[in-house]
């Protein structure tokens, strides 16, 4: 299992006082569409949530996978949308200051880790989500970079982000192997938003799309020329099961704690309910997942922390997590009664994204025929 320094410790409860004070107050508004998740975005920055993994060289905490998932967990047991839209800039700053030339991480990597612009990764298609190989977006090379031309849809922060990073194919008709990354600065010309592509639901993920009509790529921005692309994903995705299992964990966990207090004070023929034997059992079969869930989380992420090949075990962790919590959540939510459907419980935003967790980084069924390898393979 992962085990946190003094200095991870530190953030996960400076995370937990971000939350109390920056986001309980603020997540209905959101859910409603009444106020935009970015207003929190300087108060993330201070605290770090931004940089987790980015390299101290390059103005981050420099800290494990490990603390980043324990972190994305503890965010989205309030709002998974918002803890999905933290960690996809931060993904991107992360790539940049790894891969990118000093003089292009110098020019995005700050404005990211403060907060000042919001970043996004750009892969699904209309016709390319699982199967990312079958992507249509071009890049033509030309004398002073590349021209991209395509559409990309349900891309989380897609609605605003500024600093994007878009895999385009180099090479028709060669699949995974002339993919490249693309680092495309939006506000310049080129690009151009889809009206209405937001969401109606988990509205603080910022899910949106974009077309590009002729942008032009400067040629020190391609960030994995093709041949590295497809790989650097594979890396990428693996980690993402991981900690979109642990925000699962974190919205049962969540249900569990609201549930548990819930009954202390719930009376019911003379009694609370949690003097009725059939109400506890139920709460317990939610926490017997739960635990056995963040197990998984914590496995997975030991391997992704010591090099390791952890394709397999994400894998499991995701599918069992995503079935947690789309079986708990609803059950937890009956054991509140119509007390759960109040707006200022979390159980109905977590039900939404329950449907979400299912589709993102790579679908169940995708899932399962990876693990359909590790079965065969001697």
């Amino acid at each position: 299992m992962t085990k946190l320094t003094a200095a991870e410790l530190q953030m996960v409860e400076g995370t937990r006082g971000f939350i109390d004070q920056w986001v309980k107050p603020r997540v209905v508004d959101w859910d409603r569409g009444l106020a935009d998740s970015r207003e929190v975005l300087p108060a993330a920055a201070k605290l770090g949530l931004l940089g987790i993994q980015v390299p101290v060289a390059s103005g981050g905490a420099g800290l494990s996978f490990g603390c980043k998932a324990r972190l994305l967990e503890l965010v989205a047991g309030t709002d998974f949308g918002l803890a999905m839209s933290l960690v996809n800039t931060h993904n991107v700053a992360e790539d940049l200051a790894r891969a990118a030339s000093s003089s292009v991480a110098q020019e995005y990597v700050p404005d990211l880790l403060s907060g000042r612009r919001t970043a996004c990764t750009a892969l699904t298609e209309l016709g390319a989500g699982s199967d990312f190989a079958a992507i249509e977006t071009s890049a033509t090379p030309i004398a002073d970079g590349w021209r991209l031309n395509g559409r990309k849809t349900w891309i989380t922060n897609g609605a605003h982000a500024e600093v994007i990073v878009a895999y385009a194919q180099t090479q028709a008709g060669s699949g995974a192997a002339g993919i490249g990354a693309f680092i495309v600065d939006a506000r310049r010309e080129g690009l151009r938003r889809d009206p209405g592509g937001d969401m109606d639901i988990v509205r603080s993920m910022g899910t949106g799309g974009f077309s590009f009509d002729n942008y032009l790529c400067r040629s020190d921005e391609v960030l994995y020329p093709a041949g590295q692309a497809f790989k650097s994903v594979l890396n990428s995705i693996n980690g993402a099961r991981i900690y979109v299992a642990a925000m699962c964990c974190g919205m049962v966990g969540e249900c569990l704690r609201i549930a548990d207090s819930f009954g202390l004070r719930r009376q019911t023929f003379g009694k609370p309910l949690h003097q009725h034997q059939g109400w506890r059992w139920s709460l317990a079969e939610a926490a017997i997942d739960l635990d056995t869930a963040r197990l998984m989380v914590e496995s997975a992420a030991t391997l992704i922390d010591a090099g390791q090949d952890a394709q397999g075990a994400a894998a499991r962790a995701k599918i069992f997590a995503t079935r947690m919590a789309q079986v708990q959540i609803p059950a937890l939510l009956h054991a509140m009664g119509a007390e759960g459907l109040r707006f200022e419980h979390p159980f109905l935003r977590h039900l939404a994204a329950t449907q979400l967790v299912g589709l993102v980084d790579g679908s169940t069924e995708m899932l399962l025929e990876r693990i359909v390898k590790d079965i065969r393979r001697p």
